[in-house]
């Protein structure tokens, strides 16, 4: 997928493929550690830029920052995520009727004078895994 008035990059086109590819939500590091070996010219910084660039023109957008590493996402379409506050793990959250999350609190245009361009929902707390993992540790002491 080239944009117009960029120009066409291997690289790039290699580091949006594989973020669109996913849905662990990866950070930049990631996606540098998964391309590397196939892009040996790759370097961290040309991750940095291109995934920059990707959020400029809307193909990526930023989950947040989870455990100190900000982590992106290829599907661009307002979505909750879930973070697990333990191990880190990012998912997309089904949501019936998305578009509803926007009106919470009556802040959609037109009341309070508030017009709403972007949301980002975010919730956190301890994935199944993690959850069951706990369980076990309990039972064990």
């Amino acid at each position: 997928m080239q944009k117009v008035g960029r120009k066409h990059s291997k690289k790039r086109d290699a580091i949006l493929d594989l973020i669109l590819s996913t849905r662990s939500h990866p950070g930049a590091q990631w996606v540098y550690d998964q391309l590397k070996p196939r892009i040996p010219g790759l370097s961290l910084a040309t991750v940095y830029r291109n995934i920059g660039l990707f959020m400029n023109e809307g193909s990526v957008v930023s989950v947040g920052v989870v455990k100190g590493e900000e982590r992106f996402d290829g599907r661009t379409e307002p979505h909750p995520h879930l973070v697990c506050s333990r191990c880190g793990r990012v998912c997309d959250m089904d949501c019936p009727n998305p578009r509803a999350m926007g009106d919470i609190g009556g802040l959609h245009s037109g009341e309070q004078g508030f017009a709403i361009d972007y949301r980002k929902t975010v919730f956190y707390g301890v994935c199944g895994e993690c959850n069951t993992a706990g369980s076990a540790r309990h039972e064990k002491g």
